[in-house]
């Protein structure tokens, strides 16, 4: 024969499984604590990671664009040279260089644009080997 609980015990059993005790409630608090500032420092190294990405291709886009006007224009052949360029809202920093090169009578030419993200300073670097010698 089964026990049938009388209506006392079994609201009372209704009530135990309705519910959480405190010690469930703290453990889910704290388990949050730790897994939401890591979940939140995620997104922003995504959210860089993706922004330096951008940033990154355009800025090589400027330095291409920067190096081919230099060698066709002939413009390396003077000093040191820099500007910037606007991209969008973003604005890029160029700087050319003209450096010896180890082997023979060539230069190079090299075009570095910087960009900031977040704070920090990126930059991307294009060479190229010249001939000084060629007027």
């Amino acid at each position: 024969m089964r026990f049938k609980p009388t209506s006392c015990n079994a609201r009372a059993a209704e009530r135990r499984r309705g519910g959480f005790t405190l010690a469930e409630v703290l453990a889910a608090l704290l388990l949050m604590a730790i897994v939401i500032p890591v979940a939140v420092q995620a997104l922003q190294v995504a959210s860089r990671a993706g922004e330096v990405g951008q940033r990154k291709a355009a800025a090589a886009r400027i330095a291409e664009r920067v190096l081919e006007e230099l060698v066709v224009e002939r413009r390396w052949q003077q000093t040191s040279q820099n500007g910037t360029i606007q991209e969008g809202f973003q604005e890029y920093r160029w700087l050319m260089r003209l450096e010896p090169w180890s082997e023979g009578d060539l230069s190079v030419l090299t075009v570095q644009v910087t960009y900031p993200v977040q704070g920090r300073e990126y930059d991307v670097r294009l060479s190229t080997l010249v001939d000084p010698t060629i007027q």
